[in-house]
């Protein structure tokens, strides 16, 4: 079962383009890299897959040191034409395994450049960190996530539905419909083999071992990630304790109640992060661009996918019975699918979602994600219903540059003009949490057409 993935696109144009370098896949573990990769090999005539698990394929790369020769044998063992490179797609996955392999991507531009060449791995920044002469300037980059709330819609058939999203704004008759498949695909998550299960088995009560599969798989990493016993250690407690705090800022000293220092859980958290399974998101201070964390300040967790941390939790079959998501973990569980969404966008660069802090004696105040835009900072407030304070809303609004802010929650689309408690007017655009992936539509849409009265 493949599903469509929309960074298949950018993979299409990469193909076209006659400049084109070698392109590195990057993404945790699992989240369908190589079956991605399996089905663009399509668009060739030929395709080479070499995976740097097993040994034999690992063993050109230690026999031939230059990128002409390597090919010269890959194309010799695969009974390919050297005339045919401009119609070949070589594809080396879990290139994290070697550094040799990776040394060798900045010869296939220069001396190969009609071959096209495509690495995957899953842990690469802890082997890029030990390559001297990375190809800085010499490759490509794309991202990989989990599916996003379209590419769900898309596995599961829903096309009206994935239609619907396109429609801006929203139509009414769209909103329940579009509601209950949000709370199914937050129940759910999007990592591709839970999908594939639920579509063949139409029951949430297959999924436990297979989200328990995965897990493991991240477990079992551990010691690629460790420096060494004593860090291995901190991170295997980080792992298993690391989703009863997802829903609030931590400190590292001491973290899940353990005696680990500060300095330790911080690297922890840094390989975990670089591996995209656990990951840290700092808060700004930023009311103008550009939007810039402060690592100094507490941070708060973001999963992989919402639907292991789901698991992690034991809520699925509680979250089955709600409707109204925000009243798990006191409105925690929503943000945190729409960080997933946002980052699910990020494919040709990487940047976490940031939010927002004033940290004042009497007049503290959090926003639950920032957004930058069109040159402005917009404030986002994430809430379960048309009620509700935004009193921290409020005190970005009443310190930024513009009247524009948004209310992510269950109801149906609004803009309305309100003002703040201290007579400062703002449109406020009310936006279903449906529409995550297609905010920067939104925002234009709401920027082009409405203006303080």
């Amino acid at each position: 079962m493949y599903f469509t993935r929309h960074i298949y696109q950018n993979l299409k144009e990469w193909k076209a383009n006659p400049d084109r370098k070698p392109l590195i896949l990057r993404g945790a573990r699992q989240v369908g890299k190589t079956t991605l990769i399996q089905n663009f090999a399509n668009l060739y005539k030929n395709h080479i897959f070499i995976n740097l698990e097993r040994d034999s394929d690992l063993d050109f790369f230690t026999k031939y040191r230059d990128a002409i020769t390597l090919v010269e044998a890959l194309f010799l063992k695969n009974n390919i034409s050297p005339d045919e490179k401009k119609d070949t797609l070589l594809f080396i996955d879990e290139i994290q395994e070697s550094k040799q392999a990776i040394k060798i991507l900045r010869y296939f531009h220069e001396d190969i450049p009609e071959l096209h060449v495509i690495a995957a791995g899953s842990l690469l920044e802890h082997t890029m960190r030990k390559v001297k002469s990375f190809p800085v300037g010499r490759i490509n980059y794309l991202y990989l996530n989990p599916l996003n709330f379209p590419e769900f819609l898309d596995a599961m058939s829903q096309n009206l539905a994935n239609e619907q999203l396109k429609i801006i704004p929203v139509q009414k008759s769209a909103h329940k419909v579009l509601l209950d498949l949000f709370h199914k695909y937050s129940i759910i998550g999007g990592m591709p083999e839970i999908v594939k299960t639920y579509i063949k088995s139409r029951t949430i009560a297959y999924l436990p071992p297979v989200y328990e599969s995965i897990w493991e798989t991240y477990k079992n990493d551990i010691e690629k990630y460790a420096s060494g016993d004593s860090n291995s250690r901190v991170i295997k407690h980080v792992v298993n304790t690391a989703h009863l705090f997802f829903n609030q800022r931590i400190k590292f000293q001491n973290f899940g109640n353990s005696n680990y220092r500060s300095r330790e859980v911080s690297e922890s958290f840094r390989s975990l992060d670089e591996a995209k399974i656990i990951q840290i998101i700092y808060p700004s201070t930023s009311i103008t661009p550009p939007i810039i964390p402060d690592i100094k300040k507490s941070p708060k967790l973001q999963f992989l996918d919402t639907g292991i941390l789901n698991y992690e939790l034991n809520i699925q079959a509680e979250l089955l019975a709600m409707e109204n998501l925000n009243k798990i973990y006191k409105g925690a569980l929503i943000p945190h699918l729409i960080f997933q969404e946002l980052i699910s966008l990020n494919i040709t660069s990487y940047k976490k979602p940031v939010f927002w802090v004033r940290e004042k004696t009497q007049s503290s105040a959090e926003v639950d994600l920032l957004y930058s835009f069109n040159n402005m900072i917009f404030p986002i407030e994430i809430k379960s219903g048309s009620h509700g304070t935004l009193r921290s809303l409020h005190q970005f609004i009443e310190r930024t540059n513009h009247p524009y802010a948004i209310r992510m929650y269950s109801g149906e689309f609004l803009i309305e003009q309100a003002i703040t408690p201290s007579g400062t007017p703002y449109l406020l655009m009310n936006l279903p949490y449906y529409l995550s992936t297609q905010l920067e539509k939104y925002l234009s849409y709401f920027i082009d057409n409405h203006k303080l009265s």
